[in-house]
């Protein structure tokens, strides 16, 4: 197996253990204050990781101003989002509406950027749109605001990846990041003081290994993506749903039921119709996570 993709499946476990302790602050922290010692955390990694030739005092160059602010106003209310939705409902549910990112991107690239819709891109938006319901099952089971919070994850996740389509050739990785987190921590430090009160050593840790652990998901993520084509590398954060049940069951007594099951599986498969159609059109699939 070529090294890019193992480092691939590496990069979402990673993602996936750094989401499910998150999952554990529950009923501490704030949003906010999650927020802001997690990309603190994050910081303090990515700021040894910045490429051969790139300065970071100069990340606030940019060829693409507004998008690459945009780009960063989407990551930080994804970022808001995620924890929400992560702290408030089960994480296989999470996943399933957070994964409607590429399907949505689809449909985006339609509207923003003009391209052509074939009867298997609109089969595999439909299909996970099913998948979906499938695992959510509204109706049967009550919807809360971590749903909506999930939701709009993907939805800014889609938004990312069309900005990144268009300004990623052209920006600097350390300006990319570097206005990414500068917004994380300028928003989310704000946000928090109203409520702020002193977290325990416990929850502090927490938090910080969170941080600690998704930065280090994006080095991985960054190193598969120079040994393999975006091509293989996106398709394994599919990999994440079967974290999501595995550390789900196995620490937070969430069991996903058999339909669930069912619509976890349709909604993966649908995800990979989708790659696998970008790839056919020769269409660079970034893998990216919000």
């Amino acid at each position: 197996m070529n090294h890019g993709v193992i480092l691939a499946f590496v990069t979402y476990a990673t993602f996936s253990w750094g989401d499910a302790i998150v999952k554990s602050l529950a009923g501490g922290p704030s949003v906010f204050e999650i927020g802001f010692f997690t990309a603190l955390a994050a910081s303090a990694v990515i700021f040894f990781t910045k490429p051969k030739g790139e300065r970071w005092r100069h990340f606030w160059r940019m060829k693409h101003p507004y998008a690459v602010n945009l780009r960063a106003t989407c990551s930080l209310l994804a970022g808001v989002l995620g924890i929400y939705a992560f702290t408030h409902i089960p994480l296989a549910e999470t996943y399933a509406l957070i994964f409607l990112a590429p399907l949505l991107t689809t449909l985006a690239s339609m509207v923003l950027l003009g391209e052509k819709i074939g009867p298997y891109r609109w089969l595999a938006v439909i299909t996970g749109l099913c998948g979906t319901v499938l695992v959510v099952q509204p109706g049967f089971k009550a919807l809360e605001l971590g749903h909506v919070a999930a939701l709009g994850v993907a939805f800014l996740g889609a938004m990312t990846v069309i900005i990144l389509r268009t300004v990623a050739a052209d920006e600097k990785r350390t300006s990319l990041l570097g206005m990414m987190l500068a917004y994380a921590l300028v928003f989310n430090f704000f946000a928090m003081l109203p409520t702020f009160s002193w977290p325990s050593w416990q929850e502090l840790l927490t938090m910080l290994a969170a941080g600690a652990i998704g930065s280090i998901g994006q080095v991985t993520l960054i190193a598969a993506l120079r040994q393999a084509p975006a091509n293989q590398v996106a398709p394994v954060q599919y990999s994440q749903i079967a974290w999501a049940v595995v550390i789900g069951a196995s620490f937070y007594n969430e069991v996903p039921n058999l339909l669930a099951l069912i619509g976890l599986a349709i909604l993966a498969a649908s995800g990979l119709l989708t790659l696998v159609r970008e790839k056919v059109r020769d269409v660079p699939v970034i893998a990216d996570k919000p």
